[in-house]
């Protein structure tokens, strides 16, 4: 199993092999890597070096370690998408071959934070709801939403309703229209609410999305902030060079 010395860094080649072997099947997700000792002589490298390969590979999100217990293969992500375009998280668990669903854990209408009047540019009198959900694939929790939306924007049953996607209901009047996004994605380890709401385990990291939606006028009429299992989902950005 050791590795083949070529021009690179050790540890460089250390984490391709540790790649590798999880693509071949050697490891298998959710499996337990051998122990240091074991690991380094299994690919003829010192511990310094291993360890500098699984914080890499730990910063990828490939394996875990959990304190006193082990290291760990991750689970790959099922979901993985863009975020050139908008689309929504039904889309994504559509086209990774499972069904969306939703359950509405709260919904509320009040006075806005300062926050809220700085980003929706409102005053004090404008009525702000706040939506927190949470979405599923095959039943199972995998991300949890917090929405918040001028109540003038959307439709006055739209809260008793409590289905329907927030972008239709916000076009709904055909007076406004949700034109792009400015996205913040940020990690996160354990989260007080949102991590037993997706039923994580402590070490299971989480993807948060804030976003902006902005409208023709270039108002911001949703701020959507959403927790993602970073064990299910995965995004990338196209990048062209200019």
């Amino acid at each position: 199993m050791s590795i083949k010395v070529d021009q690179r860094h050790l540890y460089l080649q250390v984490i391709d092999r540790i790649k590798q072997d999880i693509d071949n099947g050697v490891f298998k997700e959710k499996e337990k890597l051998p122990s240091e000792f074991e690991l380094a002589k299994m690919l003829g490298v010192s511990r310094a070096t291993l360890r500098e390969a699984l914080r890499l590979l730990e910063e990828e999100n490939i394996i875990v370690r959990r304190h006193g217990v082990g290291t760990f293969i991750n689970s790959k992500p099922v979901f993985t998408s863009g975020i050139e375009q908008l689309s929504s998280v039904s889309s994504m668990i559509k086209q990774g071959g499972m069904e969306p669903g939703v359950i509405y854990l709260s919904s509320l209408q009040s006075l806005p934070t300062e926050e809220d009047m700085e980003r929706f540019d409102c005053s004090e009198e404008d009525l702000i709801v706040t939506i927190e959900r949470v979405r599923t694939a095959n039943g199972d929790p995998v991300v949890y939403c917090v929405d918040k939306v001028p109540a003038k924007y959307l439709p006055e049953d739209y809260l008793s309703r409590r289905e329907g996607s927030l972008f239709s209901a916000l076009e709904q009047s055909g007076e406004l229209r949700v034109s792009h996004a400015v996205t913040f994605i940020d990690p996160m380890g354990y989260h007080d609410v949102a991590s037993p709401t997706l039923n994580c385990e402590p070490e299971t990291a989480l993807l948060v999305l804030k976003q902006l939606h902005y409208d023709e006028q270039d108002r911001v009429v949703l701020y959507s902030k959403n927790y993602f299992r970073a064990d299910k989902f995965s995004f990338h950005v196209i990048r062209k060079r200019v």
